[in-house]
C-alpha cells in the first residue's frame, strides 16, 4: 500500500466503501489543465488533472450525448461532520453537471441540475449518480437515504442533459444500496447495475428485507456479496422483473470469497461493450483498486480478470468509461485539490484495450 495511504486504522475504517461526495457550489467554466500542481505531499506525479477546480466533484458518471461530453458527478461539500464508519461526513445536497466538447476542451460547469430539497422522499446524502437518455428524455438515477435512513435509487427527468431534472414522487420500486449505472446494450435493452457494501448497505440486503443488524463485513470464507443487476422498464422508470445478484468468478471458475479483497466487489460499478464482450469494472473498496471482469452476456455471470487502475491519492476510488471519436477514456476522481478524503477532484485520461482483449492497467500517480 502506498504512502499517502498511511492512515490510522480507524481512521481508514471511517472512511469505508463510501461512494458519495460533496462541495462547494459555483456555476462557471473552467479549462481542464486549470490546476497545475505537479505532484503530491510524497513526491508523486499525478497522470492527469482536475476536470474543474472551482468546486468538488467525485464518482464521475460519463456519458456523450449527441457528440458531446457529459459528466455526472456527486458534488463533495465540506459539512464539519466527525468521521464514521456510516460515512455521515459524504452529506452532499446536489448535482452539478459539467460538459465538454471532447477530452482536454473547456469544461463548463452547468450549475446545480437536482437538490435534495426538491426530492419529496429523500432524506440526506445524495450520492453517486448516473444518466441515460431514451426518446426525448433525459434521466438521471440517484442514490440517497430516504426518511427511514435506507439508501434508495431514485430517478428525475429533464428534456435538457444538463437539466434541471424533476424526480418523481418515489423511488424506484424494488431499489436499495447506491452506485446506480446503466447500460444500454446494442438490442435497445436497458439494464441498471447498483450495490455497495459496507456504508452503501448491500449487505443488510441479504433476504428481501433489510436488516439493519448486519455487520458491514462478512466472514472471510464466505462467497462475496455480489452486486445487483435489473432490466429496466419501457420508460426507463422502473425495474422490468426482478433484482438478480451478479455472480463474480475466479480464472478457476469459483465465486470469489470475501476475504479476496483485492477482487471482490465494494461499490461503484460500471457496465460497457467492447468487440462483443462485457466489461464490468468495479471498486475492490479498502484495497483501493479498480478492477474489471468479463462475460459473454450482460447480466453474467463475470470472470476477474486484472486490475484496471492502481489506487488514487484518497481513500475512495469511482470510475466511468466512454468512447468518443474511436477513443475510449476513463472518469475517476483523486484528492489532489484537498488532500482530503471527503473532497475530492474528477478527472479522465486514455483507456486502451489490448489487442487480446485484456485492459491495460493504469497508474494514476508516478514516482
Amino acid at each position: 500500500m502506498r504512502s499517502f495511504f498511511s492512515r490510522s486504522l480507524p481512521s481508514l475504517l471511517a472512511l469505508a466503501a463510501l461512494g458519495a461526495c460533496q462541495g462547494t457550489s459555483t456555476s462557471q467554466e473552467t479549462a481542464a489543465s486549470a490546476n497545475t500542481a505537479p505532484a503530491d505531499s510524497t513526491g508523486g506525479n499525478y497522470l492527469s488533472q482536475p476536470l474543474v477546480s472551482d468546486i468538488y466533484t467525485a464518482d464521475p458518471s460519463a456519458h456523450v450525448f449527441n457528440g458531446k461530453i457529459y459528466v455526472y458527478p456527486s458534488h463533495d461539500i465540506e459539512t464539519g461532520m466527525p468521521e464514521n464508519d456510516n460515512g455521515d461526513h459524504f452529506a452532499m445536497r446536489d448535482y452539478h453537471i459539467l460538459s465538454m466538447d471532447s477530452v482536454g476542451g473547456k469544461v463548463t460547469d452547468n450549475g446545480v441540475a437536482l437538490d435534495l430539497k426538491d426530492i419529496p422522499w429523500a432524506k440526506r446524502q445524495l450520492w453517486a449518480p448516473d444518466a441515460a437518455f431514451k426518446d426525448g428524455t433525459y434521466y438521471l438515477y440517484f442514490p440517497v437515504k430516504d426518511k427511514q435512513d435506507i439508501f434508495r435509487i431514485g430517478v428525475a427527468t429533464s428534456t435538457s442533459p444538463t437539466g434541471p431534472f424533476k424526480a418523481d414522487p418515489q423511488p424506484i420500486k424494488g431499489s436499495y444500496s447506491i452506485d446506480p449505472a446503466v447500460f444500454t446494450d446494442t438490442d435497445g435493452q436497458a439494464y441498471m447495475y447498483f450495490g455497495g457494501i459496507w456504508g452503501g448497505q448491500l449487505q443488510r440486503w441479504r433476504t428481501a428485507q433489510y436488516d439493519s443488524t448486519v455487520a458491514p463485513s462478512q466472514p472471510a470464507n464466505e462467497v462475496a456479496i455480489g452486486p445487483r443487476v435489473a432490466r429496466m422498464s419501457a420508460d426507463m422508470k422502473q425495474f422490468d422483473g426482478p433484482v438478480k445478484e451478479i455472480q463474480l468468478l475466479g480464472k478457476d471458475g469459483k465465486p470469489l470469497l470475501a476475504g479476496d479483497n483485492e477482487k471482490r466487489f465494494f461499490e461503484g460499478i460500471w457496465m460497457h461493450k467492447y468487440n462483443g464482450k462485457y466489461y464490468l469494472t468495479y471498486s475492490t473498496g479498502d484495497t483501493h483498486l479498480l478492477v474489471y471482469a468479463t462475460g459473454t452476456s450482460p447480466t453474467g455471470p463475470f470472470t476477474y480478470q486484472g486490475v484496471l487502475m492502481q489506487p488514487v491519492q484518497g481513500w475512495t476510488t469511482h470510475h466511468s468509461i466512454i468512447e468518443q471519436n474511436g477513443k475510449w477514456y476513463i472518469f475517476y476522481h483523486d484528492t489532489q485539490l484537498s488532500n482530503k478524503t471527503w473532497l475530492r477532484n474528477v478527472k479522465v485520461t486514455e483507456l486502451t484495450h489490448n489487442p487480446d482483449g485484456s485492459l491495460a492497467t493504469i497508474e494514476p500517480m508516478t514516482k
